[in-house]
């Protein structure tokens, strides 16, 4: 394996497991009455220096056509949308089952691009599906009779859907030949519009308060949001969209053990069945109907991303 391979498999890894750190900073901020629009506002803000500082450090142009920042205004939108739904879902539901439920999108990706890109779906991909759906239904009602909190299941949901419409559409535009940072940093401030124009509706913004609430926030600026997506977008040029989007599974595994070594969350046996359903009818989605071919070409497993 090539040294391109290996750093596109350690920024994958690094990736998704950044990317399930956000209950470990979200949730002590919600818990001290900080609002999920002033959180990620903050959260934005303090990213989109990060990114700049790394985008002159790499000699990178901000200069983007305006067909580009259309299409980034767009995705940068989506994105707003995904964080907002994702950390409002933190308040109906513990942060690890959020976490898993949100790793369908690769499911909603698979369904796009056969919707709108006439990708032939699978029977392996409809069963896998079914297995998914199991695994909700699993994590819907526990042991003890409660059932998952309806409004959260539907912001997660939601969030997985902008999600993904935000993965194929880098994807299938002409984003993907934009340089990784600049793509980044256009997203990332796009998506701050969404907070900006909700503190100005509401006329209400929760500044930080004390070293531990400030720490909380840069971090969640820094790991799951700068740091997070730079290495996805960068892993993708790598080493393709199909195992970057396998290490994801770390998204949920993460969040879950952050869940019940830090928050104290229970998992039940049941719980556990429908997280593992969830994580193994994804990743065996992403892999396809090709496992055959693998075996004997197993180079194909992992398509390269042409810039």
């Amino acid at each position: 394996m090539d040294s391109r391979k290996i750093q596109g498999y350690a920024l994958g890894f690094i990736a998704a497991a950044t990317y399930g750190l956000n209950p470990l900073f979200a949730l002590p901020l919600i818990a001290e009455g900080m609002d999920t629009p002033s959180i990620l506002f903050f959260r934005y803000l303090l990213a989109i220096p990060i990114m700049a500082l790394m985008m002159v450090a790499r000699g990178k142009t901000f200069k983007v056509t305006r067909r580009q920042t259309v299409l980034l205004l767009g995705f940068g939108l989506l994105v707003g949308v995904s964080s907002v739904t994702l950390f409002e879902a933190y308040r109906y539901m513990d942060a690890g089952i959020a976490s898993t439920l949100l790793f369908v999108y690769p499911l909603m990706v698979a369904f796009i691009m056969a919707a709108l890109f006439h990708e032939r779906l699978k029977p392996l991909t409809i069963f896998c599906l079914a297995m998914a759906l199991v695994g909700i239904g699993l994590l819907y009602k526990g042991e003890g009779g409660a059932t998952l909190s309806v409004a959260g299941t539907v912001l997660v949901m939601l969030s997985a859907l902008s999600y993904a419409l935000y993965i194929v559409g880098i994807n299938k535009t002409e984003l993907a030949r934009v340089p990784t940072l600049t793509v980044t940093f256009y997203v990332l401030t796009f998506g701050l519009l969404i907070f900006v124009v909700n503190i100005l509706v509401s006329g209400h913004l929760s500044v930080p308060s004390g070293v531990g609430q400030w720490s909380r926030v840069g971090a969640l600026a820094l790991l799951p949001t700068a740091v997070s997506f730079l290495c996805t977008t960068l892993a993708i040029t790598y080493i393709g969209s199909t195992p970057t989007a396998i290490l994801g599974a770390m998204e949920p595994l993460t969040a879950v053990v952050i869940g019940v070594t830090v928050f104290h969350e229970q998992l039940t046996v049941r719980d556990v069945c429908g997280l593992v359903l969830i994580i193994v009818a994804v990743t065996l989605v992403i892999v396809g109907g090709s496992i055959g071919q693998h075996l004997t070409a197993i180079r194909r497993l992992f398509p390269r991303h042409h810039r």
